[in-house]
């Protein structure tokens, strides 16, 4: 990069610290609290859509009961009790309705076309924040495209979190053991295991993200860097939004409409990392003349 540090041809440790600082002022010229806002936005629409997709993916090889109690015990770490029993709720009432054949079909097509908005977002927003100009004009074939790739989005995400529920099952059998063995060193261990797996799930599912989501070729060896940040910095913001909504608990004081200002708030806070740790792989491809080429 011209302006600010300069880089060797290689990445050094000591580079570290410009890096983040540099990435932290593109981030911020980026406007990223807009681009969090909006795709929070499409995040409270396409959530029981995406959920329902994910729960009957999931629970056809997990159980759909196992996997909808999992979700539940994820959402109430971060959210808390009662918002995730209202989202349970909506999930229920989207999936037990009778409907004719028709309005099943209609309501698939809702579904698929709402559980990708979200993704669909996401990539305009990356495309932003990478500097890449979409397509002028509407496209019917590229729109088409674009949620069917968003949608195998929503799969690779059913996959691993199958994946993470296998983990953390190994994980539970495993502390159970070594609890026969040792005393509290075996709590620890099981701790440490959780959260490097956690880290290693969510990495890939961010590398994928910065590689196919956005309008640009990057070559991998940038990726797994940008994905490693930002998943290190998605789990520690994970554990700190838990204790925030836990005390503060900001959604108490909009009543009914407090579970949707979690959500909200929560997507967007994540989304503020999300576009961060972006931000970081376009900064460290750029810093070392790593192949980041717009598609035509």
């Amino acid at each position: 990069m011209k302006e600010g540090h300069t880089y060797s041809e290689r990445f050094r440790l000591k580079d570290f610290p410009y890096l983040f600082l540099d990435t932290y002022k593109a981030w911020n010229k980026a406007r990223p609290w807009r681009l969090s806002a909006v795709v929070a936005y499409y995040a409270v629409l396409s959530l029981p859509a995406l959920l329902v997709i994910i729960i009957n993916i999931v629970g056809s090889i997990w159980g759909v009961d196992i996997v909808q109690g999992r979700l539940t015990d994820e959402f109430t770490t971060v959210l808390g009790a009662n918002a995730a029993n209202t989202i349970e709720n909506i999930v229920q009432d989207t999936q037990n309705e009778d409907k004719n054949l028709i309005s099943t079909i209609i309501g698939i097509a809702t579904l698929l076309f709402g559980a990708t908005g979200v993704f669909y977002q996401l990539k305009i927003s990356l495309n932003e924040i990478w500097r890449i100009d979409g397509a002028s004009g509407f496209n019917f074939w590229k729109l088409v495209s674009e949620r069917a790739k968003s949608f195998a989005f929503i799969l690779v995400i059913g996959f691993l979190l199958l994946i993470s529920f296998m983990v953390t099952a190994a994980i539970a059998a495993l502390n159970d053991y070594l609890k026969s063995l040792i005393t509290e060193v075996a709590v620890y261990l099981a701790y440490g295991v959780d959260i490097l797996s956690s880290i290693a799930i969510i990495t890939v599912m961010f590398a994928l993200m910065f590689k196919f989501l956005p309008d640009a070729k990057i070559k991998w060896r940038a990726v797994w860097i940008g994905a490693f940040v930002t998943a290190v910095l998605f789990v520690i913001g994970k554990f700190l939004l838990g204790l925030y909504f836990g005390e503060a608990n900001p959604g108490s004081t909009y009543g009914a409409a407090g579970t949707i200002i979690l959500v909200l708030l929560w997507v967007s806070y994540s989304c503020l990392i999300l576009f961060f740790g972006a931000q970081f792989t376009y900064i460290y491809a750029k810093a070392y003349n790593i192949l980041f080429v717009p598609y035509d």
